[in-house]
């Protein structure tokens, strides 16, 4: 089974920068280049996960409006590897991060199958 791990968080000033890295295990790389929508989610104290970004098999993208100019996502599908580079944090990025990939991207939400999340701090 198909499982998904982040890495790369941790605690950073305003206005810096981190990149967020999720491994796939399980699938194969054409699956992830071809089949599966993939994308990041953060969920803050108390809330529902949100939808930050996500990165569709024709390469179009979303991005949350918050993050829009700010975050850029991406993958490597060779090394089933996606990415979530954070420009310019704020303190409202301060959040509980995960990755996911489903089959539809309207349905990420959804997600066949979810990282165990990591932690981003941003202190001002």
């Amino acid at each position: 089974q198909a499982q998904l791990a982040e890495s790369g968080g941790g605690s950073a000033q305003a206005g810096g920068s981190l990149r967020l890295t999720c491994t796939v295990s399980g699938l194969r790389s054409d699956y992830i280049n071809s089949a599966y929508c993939m994308g990041w989610f953060r969920q803050f104290p108390g809330q529902e996960r949100e939808e930050v970004a996500h990165l569709d098999t024709d390469k179009s993208t979303f991005y949350d409006d918050s993050v829009k100019g700010r975050f850029s996502i991406s993958k490597d599908s060779a090394s089933k590897t996606l990415f979530l580079q954070m420009n310019s944090l704020n303190p409202d990025d301060t959040a509980k991060y995960y990755c996911a990939a489903h089959l539809v991207c309207g349905r990420l939400q959804e997600a066949s199958f979810w990282g165990q999340g990591i932690q981003v701090t941003v202190s001002s």
